[in-house]
């Protein structure tokens, strides 16, 4: 092991990476700016670079892994908060949740269909607008590429976390509480990162987003792919 792998310094230009780029986003107001993009890139290019393997860096990573997973149960938060406000709206809530959930299936399915791509690619495609852990767990339940899937799942939610607000500003979509719910249903944990960056409301939409539907998705996909004739 070099100094240039060592676990600390590994998770040290992690941190620091997404720091630096978080700053630049903030001066900048340019949503090309993206911490999670730009992190991602610097990180690529230093393992590059040092010529350090993947599983190295997994390892050293495992310390922010470990946090992930409490920070998705503290997103309970701002729902608990919201919770009078969003029991009362349950029918528009379920019944924009489930067109969410069966757009996302079918845009992924027949776009990758469209361009030729085999079936397990398709297959792989179904459940790209969902919370990468459900994700991989359906397409693996359906015969898809986990890896695939984990790739586009990050793909979408980077799209959604930079340009969602903007395309739902210039369209007709200007209730906070559509639009929280919008960026958790398309973008899950990058769009609640995006929706809590302006308000605690607009995160406890979105994470409520992120919940319907993923538990919708894990329904649907397993019957709807039969009927789109995958």
């Amino acid at each position: 092991m070099t100094i240039f792998s060592n676990p600390a310094l590994l998770l040290f230009i992690t941190v620091t990476a997404y720091w630096i780029a978080n700053v630049l986003r903030v001066r900048t107001g340019s949503f090309l700016c993206n911490p999670v993009v730009l992190s991602t890139i610097t990180v690529i290019l230093y393992l590059k670079i040092f010529d350090i393997n993947y599983d190295t860096y997994h390892e050293a990573a495992g310390f922010i892994d470990f946090w992930l997973k409490p920070a998705v149960v503290s997103l309970a938060v701002p729902l608990y908060i919201n919770w009078k406000k969003i029991r009362s709206q349950w029918l528009p809530i379920i019944v924009s949740q489930a067109a969410g959930s069966v757009t996302g299936i079918i845009t992924g399915v027949y776009i990758a269909k469209w361009t030729g791509a085999g079936r397990e690619v398709v297959l792989s495609l179904a459940a790209k607008s969902v919370t990468n852990p459900i994700a991989i767990e359906i397409t693996r339940a359906i015969g898809g590429i986990p890896a695939l899937t984990a790739a586009t799942v990050i793909l979408a939610g980077m799209m959604g976390q930079m340009v969602g607000f903007k395309l739902m500003s210039a369209s007709t979509i200007r209730m906070p509480t559509s639009q929280g719910i919008s960026m958790g249903t398309a973008s899950h944990a990058m769009g609640i990162a995006a929706s809590l960056e302006r308000s605690r409301k607009l995160a406890a939409y979105a994470s409520l987003g992120l919940i319907f539907n993923g538990v919708l998705t894990a329904i649907l996909v397993p019957i709807l792919i039969p009927l789109l004739g995958i």
